[in-house]
């Protein structure tokens, strides 16, 4: 059987490798070599089995064995570049001149351009730091990633569709802080995988994070990208933290609440103004409720009821899961209750409802200015 040409056990081995079954895989191969150990295409899937089951002593041993048989074969190449990755120490530099064969081999696989993008700039910085001792300045960093921007742009060039070009490419980017290019490279990303858990992750933050974006709007970006990576513990986390910017506006009512009985019922009185009489009436006792009830029917019940089923869900959530909308609920219901006991007590003087008055206030404003920037 000559080199193209792959045998089914191979072709199924292969599955059961993206199926993360890594043992019958490399069972299945084992029988394959058994009957043919001049297989190159066995050899080099069973040091892909090993390279994903990150045993990568074994993976090179696999790829010296297929490279025997052909020292030109370009995929017994590239494994044999990801073993030796994987094996680091001070072999894992060996893979830069790995890759430049498989390139000089196949000039126009887009593949080992964008391998050899992700090494060479590893190589080039551990190397300059090394010869600096163990530091890098920006002027440093430049030249290893404007080779390896060059090589990434090559592998896009090759493989315009191909996901790993990009991401490579974005990262490079990246380090060499060229926020533009890393931007338009995720929305490429973006583009060939709607689902991309990482670019998803930062183009949702950047849009969440964007000055003037409410928590219910930062909700709804998670929430979308949720959708879309269920898996994202990014997102995940992104969403409880905008729950809880939400749930700290509940605060605000029970201030306000608390802020307008005791207006009503001045409790501190401003000289050279004439005090309502105490104790007020029952009709005004009842009356402080209504206001108090159209602001939490307008401030938080109808708020809430808009949101979208999967945020509301999170906020039940992140109330059973965190400690701090725990806390910031607690405050909430202890401002309403001295709002409430000023309300509907017949207060006969003024010195016990000022006191629950700065009760109410004092220990939720403060905490108020203290969490302005906490996350859940």
């Amino acid at each position: 059987m000559s080199a193209d040409t792959v045998h089914p056990a191979v072709e199924r081995a292969d599955g059961l490798i993206e199926l993360k079954r890594y043992d019958e895989a490399e069972a299945l191969l084992g029988q394959r070599l058994a009957e043919d150990p001049e297989d190159i295409r066995a050899w080099t899937k069973l040091a892909l089995c090993h390279v994903r089951a990150e045993q990568h002593e074994k993976a090179l041993e696999a790829t010296d064995r297929a490279l025997a048989l052909d020292p030109e074969d370009v995929g017994g190449l590239i494994m044999r570049a990801h073993a030796l990755r994987g094996i680091g120490g001070t072999r894992w530099q060996e893979s830069e001149g790995v890759l430049r064969e498989a390139i000089r081999l196949a000039p126009e696989y887009w593949y080992s351009y964008a391998l050899l993008a992700d090494v060479v700039w590893r190589i080039r910085l551990v190397r300059q730091g090394q010869a600096n001792g163990g530091t890098l300045s920006k002027q440093d960093m430049e030249a290893p990633m404007r080779e390896a921007a060059d090589l990434a742009m090559e592998a896009l060039r090759l493989g315009p569709e191909e996901l790993y070009a990009h991401e490579v490419a974005r990262q490079i980017a990246e380090l060499a802080s060229n926020t533009t290019v890393a931007d338009q490279l995720d929305h490429a990303i973006l583009r060939l995988d709607p689902s991309h858990p990482y670019a998803l992750a930062r183009q949702t933050e950047k849009a969440a994070n964007t000055p003037g974006v409410k928590a219910t709007e930062a909700a709804t970006l998670y929430a979308d990208a949720l959708a879309a990576a269920p898996d994202s513990r990014t997102m995940q986390d992104g969403l409880d933290d905008a729950s809880y910017r939400m749930l700290r506006g509940i605060r605000w009512l029970a201030l306000l609440c608390l802020a307008l009985v005791a207006a009503g019922l001045d409790v501190f009185v401003t000289e050279g103004e004439t005090p309502r009489d105490l104790p007020v009436s029952l009709g005004q006792r009842i009356w402080f409720l209504v206001p108090m009830a159209a602001i939490w029917a307008v401030g938080a019940l109808l708020r809430y009821r808009r949101l979208r089923a999967g945020i509301q869900i999170n906020i039940r959530s992140v109330i059973r899961r965190r400690t701090w909308p725990r806390v910031v609920l607690a405050q909430a219901a202890w401002a309403m209750l001295c709002a409430l006991l000023l309300a509907e007590v017949p207060w006969s003087e003024r010195t016990v409802p000022q006191v629950l008055f700065w009760a109410g206030l004092v220990p939720t404003a403060a905490t108020i200015w203290f969490d302005r920037k906490k996350k859940a």
